[in-house]
């Protein structure tokens, strides 16, 4: 897995909306967002990078808020909280991973920033 990296001084760029697919054609492996049936390379280009840039800012976003829940899962003021090993386990990291995500966790829930803008710490 790629090691978290914070973006302090960089833009969020707005994706391309994600069209979700209807059921039929999840069922088609080689239908993808109907990227198959475009046939001008530079519309196909041009849809397909839009997906791509989709894609990764859902997965920043997605990891922001995995190492949100792993700071709260590894607070030491819950009575339940766990350990690396244990969030490390749940999540299919190591234990390295896992502590970098809480510590990351951490560092946004200080900041306010990425998908903890606006997130109040419940505990």
């Amino acid at each position: 897995m790629a090691e978290p990296t914070p973006r302090r001084n960089e833009p969020r760029l707005r994706p391309a909306p994600l069209i979700f697919e209807p059921a039929e054609a999840g069922s088609d492996p080689e239908h993808f967002f109907d990227l198959e049936s475009i046939e001008d390379p530079q519309a196909l280009l041009a849809r397909a990078t839009e997906l791509t840039q989709a894609f990764r800012a859902a997965t920043d976003r997605a990891m922001e808020f995995q190492a949100i829940a792993a700071a709260q899962l590894a607070d030491p003021r819950r009575f339940d909280r766990l350990t690396a090993a244990d969030i490390a386990e749940r999540a299919a990291w190591t234990e390295d991973y896992a502590k970098k995500m809480v510590e990351f966790g951490r560092d946004l829930l200080r900041s306010g920033e990425g998908a903890a803008a606006g997130y109040a710490d419940p505990v």
